[in-house]
């Protein structure tokens, strides 16, 4: 164990932390989406900040902030810069690294650590998603592994909760002390009657995470995935390398293989929110007490809300979670949450769009909100972040009313720059280059109509674009 933060801060110098945040899970719908996942999103029980906020802060305690790299797609790269920028943490843009494409868990990981400078220097893997109770423990934990770490590759397990058919487990053997050697790894069990053998067996979860150096990491990628080590370190651009990997997974395809792996058990809670029966069951962990819930005769029901202090009521109804958007309302007895995926694919197969979109739609620029639609017109609340700015561009089919309600904006329309005040409005019409500009340190909020004949996303020609989008 670690005597106080000055020892801690000296070893944390040489560690990199690795946190890849491009899920697109859906497990949490209708809170999550898949353009808005749950890594992003904000609850009551997380304390009103997401995971992804929370693993960099964990990542803090174990690295120097300039040492962090995130590893994401394009999609959710500006979520990632926008919710540090909420913490008060300047990082430098490069430590944001885009995959040009989804290839699993290896691949995101390998662009991780070869964006490490030393080959000496330990990465942990951290993932965007997960809830570790205890974090100085938990950074005690990782960094005595450290001098292991230049060596060996370590990995982190967790003592079961219950009879999981999801994760992965292992046996491990006997041991005074850890990191140590992995007995086998065993399979996802295939019911909850034979999970409960491997945990009467003292089998553990995978809590993927992971810690080795640079050069031991593409050490083992070369001796047991030799063909696409080739191509991740003799390619130039990540492009490059993408084009011709597949899809593998770091478990299954190195891990597993490896014959150079220890392991250190994590005593701390620890949960990815694999589903909102596992919210649930952090949230009586944490004696977190939603005061937004009324039950009549009721008893055992979770309630979760995108909407604060709303109040859902429930009579004569037990052990059932409620789960209440602007957009959408899910309803599932315990214990079948995870079902959700069935829901998703009906949407998909629908062609609804509310398995990727929120009513709130997050842009490089800021977001918006629908407020209300129908034949001929749409309604918009917009907000454009601090020092933030739209592409220059114009609509074929729609002309725009906007009325600022809240700071300034910088209004430019064909190469005039015109300042619109709180209160003040301009419009816009079709055919017409416009540009909508914040260039102060508070968020600027307008109310926006849309009117004509056509009035979706892709009526839009953009001429100049600061991200780069088309």
């Amino acid at each position: 164990m670690y005597n106080g933060w000055r020892k801690i801060n000296q070893i944390k110098m040489k560690k990199y932390t690795i946190i890849p945040a491009w899920w697109s899970g859906t497990r949490l719908w209708p809170l999550s989406r898949k353009f808005f996942p749950k890594q992003f999103i904000k609850l009551e029980e997380l304390g009103w900040i997401s995971l992804f906020q929370r693993a960099f802060q964990r990542a803090m305690r174990i690295s120097d902030t300039e040492n962090i790299l995130v590893v994401t797609n394009s999609e959710y790269k500006f979520h990632c810069i926008s919710q540090i920028k909420e913490l008060e943490i300047t990082i430098d843009e490069s430590q944001i690294i885009i995959e040009p494409q989804a290839k699993s868990t290896l691949w995101a990981i390998a662009l991780g650590m070869k964006h490490i400078k030393e080959d000496d220097s330990v990465g942990l893997v951290l993932w965007s998603d997960q809830v570790i109770e205890d974090e100085e423990k938990f950074a005690e934990i990782i960094l005595s592994d450290t001098e292991m770490a230049q060596k060996h590759m370590v990995i982190y397990w967790i003592k079961p909760t219950c009879p999981h058919t999801w994760y992965e487990y292992i046996s491990l053997k006997e041991a005074e002390s850890y990191p140590t050697k992995i007995e086998k790894f065993v399979t996802r069990p295939a019911t909850a009657e034979l999970g409960n053998e491997y945990i009467d067996k003292w089998y553990l979860w995978n809590a993927w995470i992971f810690l080795f150096s640079k050069k031991v990491f593409f050490d083992e990628l070369k001796k047991w995935n030799k063909p696409y080590y080739d191509i991740v370190t003799s390619q130039d651009t990540t492009e490059a390398i993408f084009q011709n990997l597949p899809e593998q997974t770091i478990d299954f395809w190195l891990i597993q293989l490896s014959d150079n792996v220890y392991v250190t058990p994590i005593y701390n809670y620890w949960t990815d929110l694999w589903s909102f029966d596992a919210l649930d069951e952090y949230s009586k962990y944490i004696g977190f007490k939603n005061e937004n819930i009324i039950e009549i005769d009721s008893a055992n029901n979770t309630t979760f809300s995108e909407v604060k202090w709303k109040k859902i009521s429930l009579i004569w109804v037990n052990d059932f979670i409620v789960v209440d958007t602007k957009d959408a309302l899910l309803i599932s007895r315990k214990g079948e949450s995870q079902k959700i995926k069935e829901v998703i694919n009906i949407l998909k197969n629908e062609k609804s769009e509310l398995a990727d979109y929120w009513i709130t739609v997050y842009r490089p620029w800021g977001s918006y909100t629908i407020i209300d639609e129908g034949p001929g017109f749409k309604s918009k609340r917009i907000t454009v972040s601090s020092d933030k700015k739209l592409s220059l561009q114009m609509h074929y089919h729609r002309s725009e009313h906007w009325v600022v309600v809240s700071w300034t904006a910088i209004v430019t329309i064909w190469e005039e720059e015109k300042v619109v005040r709180k209160w003040e409005s301009v419009f816009i019409p079709a055919w017409v280059k416009h540009r909508l500009e914040n260039k102060w340190k508070l968020p600027l909020h307008l109310i926006e109509s849309q009117i004509w004949d056509y009035l979706e996303e892709d009526d839009i020609v953009r001429f100049d674009d600061v991200y780069w989008r088309k």
